[in-house]
């Protein structure tokens, strides 16, 4: 499974913008990933139109057990982001034509 790395997406959009230099590029990236940080810190939801949105879901209070010792522990409430695929990524990524014959996802 090959994966994204932050370098990789700046050298991406620094190829494809050759106006764009590699600095220009960073600044880009962080930016936008500051500001989409910013919106779910505030409460607030991030929407990018065909690929997806960025929400929070909230996970009240609850007993929870420690895997080692078996000991009860209490897990305080919070919020953890959730990003929910736009339809157009969900159809492109189902579409990817190199699917596996078993019907199983890649890695797994």
């Amino acid at each position: 499974m090959k994966m994204l790395t932050r370098s990789e997406l700046i050298g991406r959009l620094s190829e494809r913008n050759p106006r764009l230099p590699p600095r220009d590029a960073d600044e880009a990236v962080k930016c936008m990933l500051d500001t989409m940080t910013q919106a779910l810190a505030d409460g607030g939801r991030v929407e990018i139109r065909g690929f997806g949105s960025f929400a929070l879901n909230y996970r009240p209070p609850r007993i929870g057990r420690n895997p080692k010792s078996g000991e009860r522990v209490h897990v305080p409430a919070k919020y953890v982001p959730h990003f929910k695929a736009g339809k157009e990524l969900r159809t492109r990524v189902d579409h990817r034509g190199d699917a596996p014959e078993d019907g199983q996802p890649p890695g797994g």
